[in-house]
C-alpha cells in the first residue's frame, strides 16, 4: 500500500520514502528491463518503485511545484533517455496523488474489515483520477491484489458464524488465489496486521517496553522486535508533540505564536498530516 497499511494512509507527504528494495538501475536497463509486463518498457512492475526512488533522490520539501522542478532534473538518473519525458509526466501526477492522499482521512479502526474496506475503495477512486488503466495496473496492481488479500483475511477472521475449521478452509482458499511471487509478499502484510493487534493489546494494557520487547522478539524475533521498539518511541514522540500543540490551540494562543509553535513542533512533511491527525483524535479509537 502507499503508506503501509490503510492505519497510515491519511499520514500521506509530498515526499515519497525510498523502499529497501529499490533498483540502482535507471528503469530500462538492467533488472527492470522490458518483459515483466507486456510490452510498454515504462510500464512495468518497478515502475512505483522507480518513482519513489527518484523522489527520494530529489530532497524533502513541503512545496509540490519545487518538488516537480526538481524532478526534472534528476529524472534521467532513474529512467533510460527514452523513457524519461513520460516517467517524467506521470512523476508529477504522482505526486498530486500523493497530495491528495494525505487529505484522506484514516479509518477510525484500521483492523476493522468495514472500515479498512471504505479506505481502500476511497483511495482505488483517488488513483483513478490520477493514472489511466496501465498506468494504474503498472503502479499499483501487485499492491491491488495484496490489499485484497488482506482484506478478506480481516473478514475471514472475524466471521463469528465460521468454525475455526471453515476459517481455516477459507483462508487457505484466499492463499490460492494470489499469484505465487506474491505470496510471500503476503505473508508479511499478514505480520504486520498481528503486530499491529499486539501493539494495541499492549497499548490498552499500559505494558512497559520489556514486556513489549520480550513478547515481541518470542513471536517476530529480536530484529523485529527492535524495529517495533523504534516504532513506539516514534509514536510517543510524535503524539507528545501533537499533544503540546493542541494544548496550546485549545488555550487560545494568537495565530501567529500558533504558527511559531507549528514550525517548531513538526517538519514540513508532518505539517502535512497534522490537521488529519489531530482531527483523527476526536474519535474514541483514534489513539
Amino acid at each position: 500500500m502507499d503508506t503501509g497499511h490503510p492505519a497510515a494512509q491519511g499520514q500521506g507527504s509530498v515526499q515519497a520514502h525510498a523502499n529497501a528494495g529499490l533498483t540502482p538501475y535507471p528503469l530500462g536497463k538492467g533488472p527492470t528491463a522490458p518483459g515483466a509486463a507486456g510490452s510498454d518498457p515504462l510500464l512495468t512492475p518497478g515502475l512505483r518503485d522507480a518513482i519513489e526512488a527518484l523522489l527520494h533522490d530529489a530532497g524533502e520539501t513541503s512545496d509540490p511545484e519545487a518538488l516537480k522542478q526538481r524532478l526534472e532534473a534528476l529524472v534521467g538518473r532513474h529512467f533510460s533517455p527514452e523513457l524519461a519525458t513520460r516517467a517524467l509526466a506521470i512523476a508529477r501526477r504522482y505526486v498530486d496523488y500523493r497530495v491528495a492522499l494525505g487529505q484522506l482521512k484514516p479509518p477510525t479502526n484500521p483492523l476493522d474489515p468495514h472500515a479498512m474496506r471504505l479506505a481502500l475503495e476511497q483511495r482505488q477512486k483517488l488513483r483513478m483520477q490520477f493514472f489511466d488503466g496501465d498506468e494504474h495496473e503498472a503502479l499499483f496492481g501487485q499492491q491491488q491484489l495484496l490489499d485484497q488479500a488482506l482484506l478478506a483475511r480481516l473478514e475471514i477472521e472475524r466471521n463469528t458464524a465460521l468454525s475455526a475449521e471453515e476459517k481455516r478452509k477459507a483462508l487457505a482458499e484466499t492463499e490460492t488465489q494470489l499469484p505465487a511471487p506474491l505470496r510471500a509478499q503476503r505473508s508479511e502484510s499478514v505480520v504486520h496486521v498481528g503486530a499491529a493487534q499486539q501493539t494495541a493489546a499492549f497499548n490498552a494494557q499500559g505494558a512497559d517496553d520489556a514486556t513489549r520487547f520480550a513478547q515481541r522478539s518470542a513471536a517476530y524475533g529480536a530484529e523485529a522486535a527492535e524495529r517495533l521498539a523504534r516504532l513506539d518511541r516514534e509514536e510517543r514522540d510524535w503524539n507528545a508533540r501533537l499533544d503540546q500543540y493542541q494544548q496550546a490551540r485549545s488555550a487560545g494562543q494568537d495565530a501567529a505564536r500558533l504558527e511559531q509553535l507549528r514550525q517548531t513542533l513538526f517538519t514540513p512533511e508532518e505539517q502535512l498530516r497534522l490537521e488529519g491527525a489531530l482531527a483523527a483524535r476526536t474519535t474514541p479509537a483514534a489513539r
